[in-house]
């Protein structure tokens, strides 16, 4: 039996902004695709290059394309500045605002309460879990009868839930023990 394998199309390469407006009616402006191209480069240090052809596309990119391109101009990524030391995020510490003692102990107080209400309502959900999933053994729902994958499936959710319910719980207490 003879079998007939076609190779896929080539990838479309987009030269430049006038080719995707040709190929999909797009307008893109080139200061566009040049932020795109040094956003996405991040902060990395690179030297971003125009070229143009006879025909009049424009490629930016950092390497060169070879015969038949023209370079007009070179941007250069810029790095980012250096984090000052003895700043929070960029803001000296001295200028951020001073809380008075009492003030942070009425704060960590209502954060403690908020918490422990959390606990709370979290330890309810997980007794509730417990006796839903039954160690593994609820009874089957009557149209889990007649198909058992239901009744697997149930079983499966029950037991995520208990195990989310668990793990919320553990964060709870360990942020409490934290205070």
């Amino acid at each position: 039996m003879n079998e007939v394998f076609t190779l896929p199309p080539k990838p479309t390469v987009y030269r430049s902004a006038r080719s995707v407006v040709r190929r999909f009616g797009v307008f893109v402006s080139g200061g566009f695709l040049l932020g795109s191209a040094l956003l996405y480069a991040g902060f990395a240090v690179a030297e971003i290059c125009v070229y143009e052809n006879k025909s009049g596309q424009m490629l930016y990119t950092n390497v060169s394309p070879g015969n038949g391109w023209t370079k007009h101009q070179c941007f250069a990524t810029a790095e980012p500045p250096p984090e000052k030391k003895g700043t929070v995020s960029g803001i000296a510490r001295s200028t951020l605002p001073k809380i008075s003692p009492e003030k942070q102990k009425e704060r960590d107080a209502m954060r403690r309460k908020v918490i422990e209400d959390e606990l709370n309502a979290e330890s309810k959900l997980l007794n509730e879990a417990r006796t839903a999933y039954a160690n593994g053994a609820p009874p089957a729902l009557p149209e889990e009868f007649l198909n058992p994958q239901k009744y697997a499936a149930r079983i499966a959710q029950l037991r995520e839930s208990l195990d989310l319910h668990e793990r919320n719980v553990e964060a709870l207490k360990k942020e409490i023990a934290k205070m």
